[in-house]
């Protein structure tokens, strides 16, 4: 089977008349890992690197974030279209995607626009489509407390509100749950046992989805690889391994038909 090769490295993409900051690293599968925020700059090369041995690990800056120009709009629709520019920039015909945070909740959203490129669905610590105010009171008690990843740029205070607001419009779409339920790849989330946030609307959104999986790891908060990196490093691990040998799979069977390959060229 013959696959095409990515450039490794940082490379800025063309979206729409922005700049958009990228690194690829790693080879194998291709994985796409966004960051949370939404407004924050990348900050997942410690998780890229637990899987960069299976799997080639793609990340990107939303536009307005780090080194990513700051052009408008700043939306949920912006957001997706931008990752599939990058999909395609790269080559890839199908790849995992994923994130943490609100990184995972806009790894749903892509899927749900672009299921025919979606190989499974990988949430750290996120993928909350609905809360409550009892979920919002419990994370603002804890927020002052919570230690960040470490952010090599500031937030950006424009994209944040926007894309928020943008996101409040797309979970109120009448089929969104109904779409959901559609999705037919697998799904993991891993979620902290300790993270402010209360995890049901990701247990919820796990049941929901026909091969989804939620594993909650004991006293992990919401940053897992600070504290629990072998535990994440595990599950990561397993489902890469698991969706890989799928997409091998299905690839053989397309290279006798002469169908495309893993890898657009």
């Amino acid at each position: 089977m013959t696959r095409g090769l990515m450039a490794l490295g940082e490379t800025y993409v063309q979206s729409d008349g922005a700049r958009i900051w990228t690194v690829a690293q790693g080879q194998g599968v291709p994985v796409m890992l966004c960051n949370g925020g939404p407004g924050c700059c990348d900050y997942l090369g410690p998780v890229a690197g637990m899987i960069d041995d299976i799997a080639c690990v793609l990340r990107f800056e939303q536009r307005g974030c780090g080194r990513s120009d700051a052009k408008r709009p700043y939306n949920l629709e912006t957001c997706v279209s931008d990752l599939d520019i990058i999909r395609r920039h790269y080559g890839v015909a199908e790849w995992i995607i994923g994130g943490h945070s609100w990184g995972s909740d806009l790894a749903v959203a892509y899927a749900l626009e672009h299921p025919e490129h979606v190989l499974g669905i990988l949430g750290i610590s996120g993928g909350v489509i609905h809360k409550d105010s009892a979920w919002r009171e419990q994370y603002r008690r804890g927020k002052a407390s919570e230690v960040n990843p470490g952010f090599q740029f500031p937030s950006d205070t424009d994209v944040n509100p926007e894309v928020n607001e943008s996101w409040k419009e797309f979970v109120r779409r009448p089929d969104l749950l109904r779409r959901i339920a559609g999705l037919t790849v697998p799904a993991l989330f891993v979620y902290g046992e300790n993270d402010i946030r209360p995890s049901w609307p990701v247990e919820q959104l796990a049941q929901l989805l026909p091969y989804g999986q939620f594993v909650l790891i004991s006293g992990a908060a919401h940053v897992i690889w600070l504290t629990h990196a072998n535990a994440l490093q595990n599950q990561l691990r397993d489902f890469v391994v698991r969706v890989a040998e799928q997409w091998d799979v299905k690839y053989r069977s397309r290279c006798v038909t002469g169908d495309e390959a893993p890898f657009l060229g």
